[in-house]
């Protein structure tokens, strides 16, 4: 079992932090907005993880205008934290 838990960003607003966690997704809120990293099998230099960017989203799915905001799928930590609406 891997118990390394140093997390390596890369792209994105916080392109090369590096930050503790143990799961598979990382979100990291900027301005309201929350911005994921998905875990890859690839080790860091340093002994981490590398996680790629994968995008930014508004923690309760999506915005009203040029799409329903009910087709997209919601942050699943902003849910779990009660930041997200219900879809």
């Amino acid at each position: 079992m891997d118990t390394n838990t140093k997390a390596h960003l890369v792209g994105g607003p916080r392109d090369g932090s590096t930050l503790d966690t143990g799961d598979a997704l990382v979100e990291v809120e900027i301005d309201g907005m929350m911005h994921r990293y998905i875990r890859t099998t690839q080790r860091h230099g340093e002994g981490g993880i590398t996680y790629n960017y994968d995008g930014m989203v508004a923690p309760g799915g999506g915005e009203p205008g040029v799409e329903d905001p009910a087709a997209r799928v919601a942050s699943p930590k902003a849910e779990a934290e009660g930041h997200g609406g219900t879809h």
